[in-house]
Order: C-alpha cells, then sequence, then structure tokens
C-alpha cells in the first residue's frame, strides 16, 4: 500500500524537493503552505506522515503540531527544523512529533529513512493495538489427530501456505475448527509475520461491518468523528478472516468482490481508492451454492471465493482423534485451573467416542472445561459429563457387549472377510462371519443404530461398516 506524505513549508522549493524525492520513491506526497492549509490538506488526504516546518507564516510549529494532531491522531509528524531551532523540536517530541530533521540540502537523502522508520513505527502501534484486542485466549492454529480427513486436510494447508496470494474458502459445521485451519494457513505461510486478522459477518450490521472492514472517513455519517482505518488496512501484508460469509449483506458483496479481483476499495465516504496486499480466507457454515440459487448470495462472488475450497470434517468423523484433542484441552486447563488431572476414565473415554458431538472441537472444549472443574480426582468420571452423556453411558459400557467368552470372535478387520473355516466351542458350531454379524448387531443395538458412533466402536470407518451391513442384511 503507498502511504501518503503531506509536505508543509512554505519555501516553494523545499516542498518541490521533498515531493520529488518522496514520489521518486514510490510515496503519495501532497504540499500545504501554511498551517491552515496544512489542517485542511490533512483532513482531505489523511496522511501517514507530515513533514512539518516549525517556522510557518501563520501559526506556531507547535500549534499546528497539536491541531494536526486534533485531525489525524494517528500520523506521524516529522519536524523540519531550521538551525538553532532544535531544543524547540525536542520539546515538539515530547508532545507526541515522531522525529526531527533539519532542514540543510545536504540532509534530504536522510529524508527517506525517516518517513520509512516513521511508518515502521506506526505500522507497529496498528498492529499491536489490534492484537491485543484480537490475541486474548488465542492459540496458534494446529491440529491435533492423526485420522485419514485430518492428514488430508494438513495436506491441503502445506500447499495453500505455499500460494500466499490464493483466496481459500474453508467449509464445515460451526464448531468444527475453521478458525483454526484458516490461522495454520497463516502462520505457515510467508505472511506469517504479519496480522491475522478476523471479523465475524454474522454478528454485525451492515453498516458496522462495513465499516469495521473498509474504516469510514471523518464526517461519513452522524457517529463518524474521526478517521477510522478498517482491518483491509491495518492487515496490509497479512491475512483478514471473515468467517460465516454466508451472512455479508448483499449491499456489501459487491464492494468485497472488488477487493478480491483487484485488491482495492474505499472507506466509507471515502472518495481515494486504497489499494492493500492481503490474502482473504473465508468461512461457512452453510451451502454457499444453496444461498446463490435463493439469491441471497452473489453468484460472482460465490465463484470467486471459490478459488480453493476445503472443507473441515466434524468430530464425530474423526475416530481416536477425539481422545487425542480431549488431552491436549486437559492440558490446556490444568494450567488455567491449576489441576493435574491426568485424563478420563475408560468409561467417560468410550462415551467420548460414542457421542455425536453437534458442537464439535468446540463443544469437546466445553465438556472438558466442565469435567476438570467437577473433577475431584486424578482421571474425569462419568459423572463429571453433562447429563446427555451420562445418558449414553448406560447404553454403552466400557467395552462393546461380546459375545460368550468361549465364542470370541476375532478382532473386526478394515477388510471384509471370507467365511473361515468353522470353529467349535461348547458343543456349538459356528463362523467367524456369525459371530462378527451378532457382534456388529449388539454394537448397533447399543448405539439404537447410530452407524457413525457404531464404526468408532468396533474401530472401522463409516464405509467400511456400511459394507458390512449390506453383506450381512442387518436392519
Amino acid at each position: 500500500m503507498s502511504a501518503t506524505v503531506l509536505i508543509v513549508d512554505d519555501q516553494p522549493t523545499i516542498r518541490r524537493s521533498l515531493r520529488h524525492l518522496l514520489e521518486r520513491k514510490g510515496y503519495r506526497a501532497c504540499e500545504a503552505d501554511s498551517g491552515s492549509a496544512a489542517v485542511v490538506t490533512a483532513q482531505a488526504e489523511d496522511p501517514e506522515v507530515i513533514l512539518l516546518d516549525l517556522k510557518l507564516p501563520d501559526g506556531d510549529g507547535l500549534e499546528i503540531l497539536e491541531r494536526l494532531q486534533g485531525v489525524c491522531p494517528e500520523a506521524a509528524v516529522i519536524l523540519l527544523t531550521g538551525h538553532g531551532s532544535v531544543e524547540v523540536a525536542v520539546t515538539a517530541i515530547r508532545k507526541g512529533a515522531e522525529d526531527f530533521l533539519e532542514k540543510d540540502p545536504s540532509s534530504l537523502e536522510v529524508t527517506e529513512l525517516r518517513v520509512e522508520k516513521a511508518l515502521e513505527m506506526l505500522k507497529l502501534r496498528r498492529e499491536n493495538r489490534y492484537y491485543r484486542y484480537q490475541a486474548q485466549g488465542r492459540v496458534p492454529g494446529q491440529f491435533a489427530g492423526s485420522s485419514p480427513a485430518i492428514r488430508e486436510l494438513q495436506g491441503m494447508v502445506d500447499l495453500l501456505a505455499k500460494a500466499p496470494q490464493t483466496t481459500v474458502l474453508v467449509q464445515g459445521e460451526s464448531g468444527s475448527g475453521k478458525e483454526v485451519v484458516a490461522r495454520a494457513i497463516h502462520c505457515q505461510s510467508a505472511r506469517a509475520e504479519k496480522p491475522f486478522l478476523e471479523i465475524n459477518c454474522a454478528g454485525l450490521s451492515e453498516h458496522l461491518l462495513e465499516s469495521e472492514l473498509f474504516g469510514h472517513e471523518r464526517g461519513a455519517f452522524t457517529d463518524a468523528k474521526s478517521l477510522k482505518r478498517g482491518l483491509l488496512e491495518i492487515a496490509d501484508g497479512g491475512t483478514v478472516f471473515l468467517d460465516e460469509i454466508g451472512d455479508m449483506p448483499l449491499a456489501i458483496q459487491p464492494k468485497f468482490l472488488r477487493v478480491l479481483e483487484n485488491r482495492t476499495f474505499r472507506r466509507v465516504g471515502g472518495t481515494r481508492d486504497i489499494s492493500v496486499d492481503v490474502r482473504m480466507i473465508t468461512a461457512s457454515n452453510k451451502d454457499l451454492a444453496k444461498l446463490v440459487e435463493k439469491q441471497a448470495f452473489r453468484e460472482d462472488l460465490f465463484y470467486r471465493l471459490k478459488v480453493m475450497p476445503l472443507t473441515v470434517p466434524p468430530l464425530r468423523d474423526r475416530g481416536r482423534d477425539i481422545l487425542v484433542l480431549a488431552a491436549h484441552f486437559v492440558q490446556e486447563f490444568n494450567g488455567m485451573l491449576k489441576k493435574r488431572i491426568r485424563g478420563f476414565t475408560p468409561e467417560a473415554e468410550n462415551v467420548l467416542l460414542a457421542y455425536a458431538w453437534p458442537g464439535n472441537v468446540r463443544e469437546l472444549r466445553n465438556v472438558t472445561e466442565r469435567g476438570m472443574i467437577l473433577c475431584q480426582a486424578d482421571l474425569i468420571p462419568l459423572s463429571c459429563l453433562p447429563a446427555e452423556m451420562q445418558q449414553l453411558g448406560g447404553q454403552v459400557p466400557i467395552s462393546p457387549p461380546l459375545p460368550a467368552p468361549e465364542l470370541l470372535p476375532e478382532p473386526v478387520s478394515a477388510e471384509p472377510q471370507s467365511a473361515p473355516e468353522p470353529v467349535v466351542a461348547s458343543g456349538e458350531q459356528g463362523s467367524l462371519e456369525d459371530m462378527e454379524k451378532r457382534y456388529i448387531q449388539q454394537v448397533l443395538a447399543s448405539v439404537s443404530g447410530n452407524r457413525s458412533q457404531a464404526a468408532r466402536i468396533l474401530g472401522i470407518s463409516r464405509s467400511t461398516l456400511q459394507d458390512k451391513i449390506r453383506r450381512y442384511k442387518l436392519t
């Protein structure tokens, strides 16, 4: 993004020299020949840096500094001083000026370095302010678990991290970890040292969302008493994550489409195009294609977002990753709650695996926190889990119902088996295939026919269970 520098000096030669130098370095420069003109120009141009002469025909430099701070509170002011006025410059720095520079033809080239330094400090202040607000309670995006779905997702994240310009659409159920995926892409990319800023499109009104995303000019609306830079501007060089993009109001969608296509936008009430270098990652738990059919979402925006779609699997399809995540949360809350809990009892673990997790990873985290608060031992028992999970505990014992010991089957394999030789036990004859069929029937009955839960208990994939149900003609 090209920064704007305002040059305030009553000498045309100084202004032209500085303007030529700055524009040659890629900055956008504007001029003012007096203090009053500087205030008017600052209101119109919103400069990031102001080069201010201390001796102006219509006022003292310190007075003009205060007026400019009222108009552009974020701007970095570098004072241009003559010989013998260094003491005044030091006083001005105490009042909020960023730096000072002697007005000497030989020092013109130093100006570039001072402007660059001022911009770096300005950017750091903006990022720190937003990080303090955004980063509370956040952790870097990491994946816990090793299920096939998660391994596949991690592979896609690794690929996208190497393409820092590519727009990404993350899809998945609420609470499944879409933000974690977005942060992982950012943290593994070349943009990792730049800001990661997020906004939830569902939680804000149309006007507030527009202002937060694009910023607004002073006086753009009734409460706009000062200029505000939006997330797109502050995240320059980094990543902007828009959660629940399906809830973005239709009136804002064409403006956002413009950002995706040419990386430019205008603040609310503004007339100047602002260019930014940001990666856009969006997420939705809704079917955007169906929203397009209902004309609740723009078709051109949908296809522009769908450059690289990712799907985060729901927790119920991640098998024993549930226990890995639960162990991760136990360690997290041990530090917060000053406890030394080692995990869950076998009975509680069995219920965690059998539960459907409609709230996904977010629900698992909440359940773990609740259990640790209530737990008075070193393992969280079933009695410390929510009521609906305790009820499930009565249906799913620690081990799935098994045939009698003398008819104990071999473990169910992930691949269909041919019928082995019959075995004889306790005077009865039967095959492993028969026992496998009865075993699957009992597990299905114990979870009221829920095939996802049954597959987890059996230790096989849901598709393998479906094949066996068809093979054995189970109902």
